[in-house]
């Protein structure tokens, strides 16, 4: 699998390319229930200002770069966009200095590999690309950092796809009570979890669903169900709660030091191979907000970035269990 990592200040050339390469395969994707399925135009514009005003300038600049398409331009609002599943887990380590850690469960046929280091709008954001201006997790120069999991709800509603959320917390907050804020108040076509850590060491967890107030917890792990399990087959399937409980020995009964509990992510079981049934780990987050560092790990492999030396550039990665 090759992963890149992309840096551009303003939206320019560098990611118009990007959305050419990448815009038949979404275009597809996007489609796959009918062009009448997808909210008009005006739909999504209008679900933008009320929800997102302050992006609507850097969407419409990104719509023009995309070559200002009708389909494209609905497309890049994430407004009801398809419902898509996928698995995921991370966790905030407390230590001195805290880290979010993070896996991601999905398939490798439907993932933009891409690393994103922005400075739209004036502020620095990097993280992991989704949707080519979405991100599933990431960090910016406030020392802010975000993640998302799955919620396990089969539940698909009106709401934004949630990483153009993700996005838009990290262009507008600085905190983890700013980011609660946000989350409790912009609506979700799915159900989530949103786990975000500041550079004064608080942190949050976001219950997002569709047709239901957002729950704000201060809990420091997330894995695919909320409050309760409610879709039986998927948490069977996924081991969410499994996942979960390893997760909180980690951090309540055996205090592991940083390194063990990073690298408890890339081995069972969190670590996933079942790529043959949907969907696996393609890579482990580590995210250090307060350093402005962070770092992409599969085994054996470990890709270090930070806002103060992003480098570009291209890697090919073994994924196990991946074709």
């Amino acid at each position: 699998m090759l992963w890149r990592a992309l840096s551009e200040d303003l939206p320019g050339p560098k990611w118009a390319g990007l959305f050419a390469e990448y815009w038949p395969d979404y275009k597809r994707w996007w489609l796959k229930e009918g062009d009448s399925a997808r909210p008009t135009y005006l739909e999504c514009r209008r679900a933008l200002v009320d929800h997102m005003p302050e992006m609507l300038p850097l969407y419409e600049d990104l719509c023009d770069l995309a070559g200002g398409g009708d389909q494209a331009a609905r497309f890049l609002s994430f407004y009801c966009p398809p419902p898509y599943l996928s698995g995921c887990s991370q966790a905030i380590w407390p230590g001195k200095e805290p880290v979010m850690v993070r896996n991601y469960d999905y398939s490798p046929n439907a993932f933009d590999c891409l690393l994103l280091r922005t400075g739209w709008q004036g502020r620095q954001v990097m993280g992991t690309s989704d949707g080519l201006w979405g991100l599933v997790d990431g960090m910016n120069d406030a020392g802010l950092s975000i993640s998302l999991t799955f919620g396990g709800r089969r539940v698909v509603g009106s709401g934004f796809g949630v990483p153009l959320i993700l996005r838009y917390v990290l262009q507008t907050c600085k905190t983890a009570e700013q980011a609660g804020q946000v989350l409790a108040r912009v609506p979700t076509h799915m159900s989530y979890n949103v786990t975000v850590l500041d550079a004064k060491r608080k942190y949050l967890t976001a219950m997002m669903s569709p047709d239901r107030p957002t729950v704000i917890t201060h809990a420091a792990v997330a894995t695919n169900h909320q409050e309760n399990v409610e879709w039986i087959s998927h948490a069977r399937f996924t081991a969410t709660v499994e996942r979960e409980r390893y997760l909180l020995q980690r951090l309540r009964l055996h205090r592991d030091p940083e390194e063990k509990f990073v690298g408890a992510f890339l081995r069972p079981p969190l670590y996933s191979t079942a790529f043959h049934a949907g969907f696996g780990t393609l890579y482990t987050a580590v995210y250090r907000p307060r350093l402005g560092e962070m770092e992409i790990r599969w085994p054996g492999t470990t890709w270090p970035q930070s806002f103060g030396q992003f480098q570009e550039g291209g890697r090919h990665v073994q994924i196990p269990g991946a074709a």
